[in-house]
């Protein structure tokens, strides 16, 4: 597999204000594992906004949303976006105004993102099946700039393709402490 690093700027109270991507192992992806653990167990958002203490990989959480670090991100950046509440359909399980204001915290999110990891684009959609994953959520992936066209798109976030990032925890951690940081500063 290939190798991206990430590399980060500090700031006068050592807090990454900037994170370039450069060079992370990466490990295979255990496609026929993960599709048994999502389809045969409980639901991992469900069991992400129980988890007491918190997980230090959640970025943010609001009364009805939860943002968390990806488990296994293909490209730096990468965080899922999810309501708290257990829903399972994108768009048929929300009003007009939970469904806009969940458009309203992707927005947030993803500025936040894009201003946090070199972004050429931020790719950002719903996946998920009724047969594993049924919790709807949305991934916010940072592109970097400089991959190559046959590398982007869904070649850049599937796993079982390009393997995915073994970020160590603690720089894990100080990426979502900047997310948080950034998103608590006045903005759009």
């Amino acid at each position: 597999m290939g190798r991206v690093l990430l590399v980060s700027t500090l700031d006068e109270g050592n807090t990454p204000s900037r994170f370039s991507a450069m060079s992370w192992p990466r490990a295979e992806f255990d496609l026929d594992a993960y599709e048994r653990k999502v389809s045969d167990g409980s639901c991992f958002i469900c069991d992400l906004t129980r988890s007491d203490p918190p997980s230090d990989e959640i970025v943010y959480r609001t009364e009805s949303h939860i943002a968390f670090l990806n488990r296994f991100p293909t490209l730096e950046g990468y965080v899922l976006l999810a309501p708290v509440e257990h829903r399972e359909q994108v768009i048929r399980d929300y009003s007009l105004d939970e469904y806009l204001e969940l458009q309203v915290a992707l927005f947030k999110l993803g500025r936040a993102i894009s201003e946090v990891v070199d972004t050429e684009r931020l790719y950002v959609l719903s996946l998920g099946s009724q047969q594993g994953n049924r919790h709807v959520h949305w991934h916010l992936a940072a592109l970097p700039p400089g991959v190559p066209v046959s590398s982007q798109q869904f070649s850049a976030l599937m796993p079982e393709k390009a393997g995915y990032l073994m970020i160590p925890p603690e720089e894990r951690l100080r990426f979502a402490a900047r997310i948080r940081q950034v998103l608590k500063e006045p903005g759009p």
